[in-house]
């Protein structure tokens, strides 16, 4: 019997959707995602802007944009944005009735509202050269260390 595993990712306990694809045999929930991508996420997915305050340590400081389009491509759902300082959007995701931030630990202690926000566009978002080459890198590697062999 495999062991429950308690995350600190928002929504974690209720993250409980199956993915929409099969393109990843051993990703069949959020919760699989994030340890997936505990592997990948690094200093170069990371947001420009934040490099500077990543670490192993703060593995999910600005990853949200690519991650939360990446658990869509696999999962479904809608992509969300809290508005903060700065104007930038933090981004989560919500399938069904579930919502769910992968990335939402690198806020600390803070606590976010995860009602009434704006959705978020691929379109908006990758129209940042930069954004959609770290998207794609994550994606990559997803595929390449988790994805289905043929």
């Amino acid at each position: 019997m495999e062991e429950l595993k308690t995350y600190k990712f928002y929504g974690w306990q209720c993250a409980t959707v199956p993915p929409i694809t099969d393109e990843y045999e051993n990703i069949k929930t959020p919760q699989k995602l994030y340890d997936a991508l505990s592997e990948i996420w690094c200093e170069y997915t990371c947001a420009p802007r934040l490099r500077q305050g990543w670490s192993k340590d703060n593995k999910t400081l600005g990853q949200c944009s690519i991650t939360a389009f990446l658990v869509q491509d696999i999962f479904g759902g809608k992509v969300y944005g809290i508005l903060r300082e700065g104007g930038n959007f933090h981004c989560y995701n919500v399938v069904g009735d579930s919502v769910f931030d992968l990335t939402s630990e690198q806020f600390g202690d803070e606590i976010l509202s995860y009602e009434n926000n704006p959705e978020q566009s691929r379109d908006v978002h990758f129209a940042k050269e930069e954004k959609y080459k770290r998207y794609e890198y994550l994606k990559n590697e997803l595929k390449s260390r988790f994805g289905k062999k043929f």
